[in-house]
């Protein structure tokens, strides 16, 4: 007995989760692959400043594939996992999946691999700090005040 291929990604909840508008299409009225990408990078550098705690700068981007087009109306939802940490440096898998309005089913739709560089108020590479310890009290327990 075989298995259904997962609706989404097994990441937990969507980073961002938007809808394609008009505005965001070329003269053949297809969504811009460009529009996509940029909601990519917002989600990655979302995960990548929280990691961080601070700013950080898009450094590179891997492996952007385009499975399948995105329509105006689309609920599009980005999903993020952290895939390495280095000194100064995030490694972050993003994948977009698509929805139309009027269904339930899903589709991913393109997927890249991006990389940001923590970076201080000077814009100078900086550490990326180490991760805090698991909470393991109840709720309002704070593992930083230990």
């Amino acid at each position: 007995m075989t298995s259904d291929p997962p609706a989404t990604p097994d990441w937990g909840a969507p980073v961002i989760r938007t809808i394609a508008m008009p505005a965001d299409t070329n003269p053949a009225g297809d969504i811009f692959g460009g529009w996509l990408m940029a909601q990519m990078d917002l989600a990655a550098g979302n995960v990548a400043a929280r990691r961080s705690r601070g700013r950080c700068a898009t450094i590179a981007v891997e492996g952007m594939t385009f499975l399948h087009p995105v329509s105006v109306g689309d609920e599009v939802s980005l999903y993020a996992r952290i895939v390495a940490v280095g000194r100064s440096s995030i490694r972050i898998q993003i994948e977009a999946w698509r929805r139309a309005r009027e269904g339930e089913e899903t589709i991913k739709v393109t997927q890249a691999l991006f990389t940001f560089v923590a970076i201080d108020q000077d814009r100078r590479p900086r550490p990326v700090p180490p991760e805090p310890p698991p909470a393991t009290g109840g709720p309002g327990f704070d593992a930083w005040s230990i």
